[in-house]
């Protein structure tokens, strides 16, 4: 799900805070600071383009290359027998599909301080590869439900600021949380998890992909300062070097919508990494993400990266109900929704959510001679010029 409050650069996201009096003037006034803010962010990224043509590829090890269509799971269906029998049988009799895509909350991965639980992700590479398929993962880094528990308890605590600030949902009425990522000993611990998933799963062939969610922050309660906005793009960035490093033959990804002014160059180091760029939405018409003028909006960019990096946009349950966050667009058939991502995106995978009510449509449309033609299911295989290598 992307964010509104990041497609209009919310007030909220000032240092300073804005009182609900205070005057439009006054929050134009602000609005242009925080733009001009996120321009100086960006300018403290690298610059968009650094890859130069027939320069040293950015990832020299071989890396596993699967593309093609994966399974999205539904959160409440990820480790139940009876859900993911129904899956393994329409991975079986749909070839174009290639494997699923699950999201694991830092919790989830590590309930105690340097304690560490992988059993689930390797029963489902047990599962997927006596079928031949693939598994791909996403590290939560937060919530659409403040209930929620995203983060280990120890991260709670006073060494690490709490962890997690809250914030205002899209969703009406509802907040969720993000996690503090410009506290360094949150990064800190977050590398080590990436280190020790790398060292169990990177060496799987059934373990094609890692990555990271959103890159929107969310409409802050409490007011971010510079310092803190800066720091948690920084360190996005980290993680994701961090990742390379430790997955060094396995794809990489950051999904990637706002904040737009620091999008080119936020995109530019994920090129110059190797990683690939992705996205927690497909729609058709939402102005923030078409973004024709600059700061581009980020579908701007795929195109732009085909070829290079891996793209990897992902239909989330939204996106079958309407081509616009707010709903004012109309309900897209799957086919168009498919050949966005592939035409437009230049996807090299798409994750489709499998919604109970659209996934036959999914699996109807998948199944047609069109996504049977190649292994890929007719989305663009070419080893992308960032990798030394890619391997079957």
């Amino acid at each position: 799900m992307n964010s509104n409050s990041q497609a209009l650069l919310a007030p909220s996201l000032l240092p300073t805070i804005i009182k609900p009096n205070q005057s439009t003037a006054n929050r134009q006034t602000h609005h242009a600071a925080l733009i001009a803010l996120l321009f100086f962010i960006s300018m403290m990224l690298v610059p968009w383009g650094t890859a130069l043509a027939g320069a040293t590829p950015a990832v020299t090890t071989p890396v596993k290359w699967h593309p093609g269509h994966y399974y999205s799971l539904m959160e409440h269906g990820k480790n139940s027998s009876w859900y993911l029998s129904m899956v393994y049988r329409e991975l079986k009799a749909t070839p174009a599909l290639r494997g699923i895509q699950i999201r694991y909350s830092w919790a989830e991965l590590e309930p105690t301080e340097g304690v560490y639980d992988f059993s689930q992700i390797a029963k489902r590479l047990s599962e997927l590869s006596a079928i031949n398929k693939r598994l791909i993962i996403m590290l939560d880094m937060r919530t659409f439900d403040h209930l929620e528990e995203f983060v280990p308890d120890y991260i709670k605590t006073s060494t690490y600021e709490g962890g997690v600030f809250l914030y205002d949902s899209v969703i009406k009425d509802r907040q969720g949380h993000n996690i503090k990522l410009w506290n360094p000993l949150v990064h800190d611990r977050l590398v080590a998890l990436i280190r020790e998933l790398g060292e169990r799963f990177n060496s799987d062939p059934h373990f094609e992909g890692i990555g990271i969610t959103e890159t929107a922050i969310g409409d802050p309660v409490k007011p971010l300062s510079s310092t803190q906005i800066n720091g948690y793009y920084e360190n996005m960035l980290s993680l994701q070097q961090q990742m390379r490093n430790y997955f060094p033959n396995t794809v990489t990804f950051q999904f990637t919508n706002y904040p737009r002014p620091i999008l080119e160059s936020f995109i530019g180091k994920l090129e110059e990494m190797g990683t690939g760029l992705g996205g927690p939405d497909t729609f058709l018409e939402e102005p923030g993400l078409l973004f024709p003028r600059k700061p581009h909006g980020v579908y701007h960019y795929y195109p732009k990266l085909s070829g290079i990096v891996p793209l990897t946009p992902s239909v989330m349950s939204g996106n079958y109900k309407n081509t616009r966050t707010d709903g004012s667009g109309y309900k897209p058939t799957v086919s168009e929704l498919l050949a966005f991502a592939r035409d437009k995106l230049k996807a090299n995978y798409i994750f489709w959510t499998r919604n109970p009510d659209y996934y036959r449509k999914v699996l109807e449309l998948l199944n047609m001679k069109a996504q049977k033609t190649t292994l890929s299911g007719g989305l663009d295989s070419t080893c992308p010029s960032a990798f030394s290598s890619c391997v079957d």
